[in-house]
């Protein structure tokens, strides 16, 4: 496939680009800092803008699929509007295209863990993290609004750590995850392994899901 991913040099999305090239697919990988990654035979790197709509349209032309993997950045005191902003761009500049295959990068604060509540209105919800997560519920609900692209939604589970890849995981819809009585946890790797298995041989179509160990 040809894959353009946005935010591949983040946290996730470095995991996303690596699982990706070891497969074998095309990636185009959109950055806004070029030179924080490493050449590849089948890697093209283009910089732009997340909040400029056009700027996107022009990157992920011709591609297969596109991933949001975008995060401006968890010390960016307006995380949660830039997140907002990032998302509505790149929505509209994939739209623009004709592209249909989006996935989404979120969090795991709209995850429910119990009914009506979510994970992210629990009262130790750490605070530090509290206005990404609210900007990534509110994309959840951007885009379950949206109709004209094969969207899917992943929520990783609360715990995402480095670590190695297994390639074995639980895969869940919009329940919060958990281990016995301790919330569930995944490597960066693995949930790279879910990212692309989900575009190689699409399960969740329109839905948002969840993985875990």
């Amino acid at each position: 496939m040809k894959i353009a991913l946005i935010g591949a040099s983040g946290f996730v999305g470095s995991a996303v680009l690596q699982e990706a090239l070891q497969r074998g697919h095309q990636l185009t990988a959109i950055v806004r800092n070029p030179q924080k990654l490493a050449p590849h035979a089948r890697l093209r790197v283009v910089q732009a803008s997340a909040y400029q709509a056009h700027e996107i349209a022009t990157a992920v032309s011709g591609h297969d699929a596109v991933i949001h993997a975008f995060n401006p950045g968890w010390d960016d005191p307006e995380i949660r509007q830039r997140f907002i902003e990032g998302s509505q761009s790149i929505i509209a500049g994939v739209k623009a295209t004709g592209v249909r295959r989006l996935l989404l990068v979120g969090g795991a604060g709209s995850l429910y863990v119990a009914p009506g509540v979510q994970l992210l209105d629990t009262p130790d919800f750490p605070a530090a993290y509290k206005e990404g997560a609210e900007g990534a519920r509110q994309l959840l609900n951007m885009i379950r609004a949206e109709h004209e692209l094969d969207w899917s939604f992943i929520s990783p589970p609360a715990l995402l750590q480095p670590g190695e890849r297994s390639g074995k995981f639980r895969l869940g819809g919009d329940q919060l995850l958990m281990n016995g009585a301790a919330p569930a946890s995944i490597s960066v790797a693995d949930l790279a392994v879910a990212i692309v298995d989900e575009l190689e041989r699409p399960q969740h179509l329109r839905q948002r899901f969840t993985v875990g160990y």
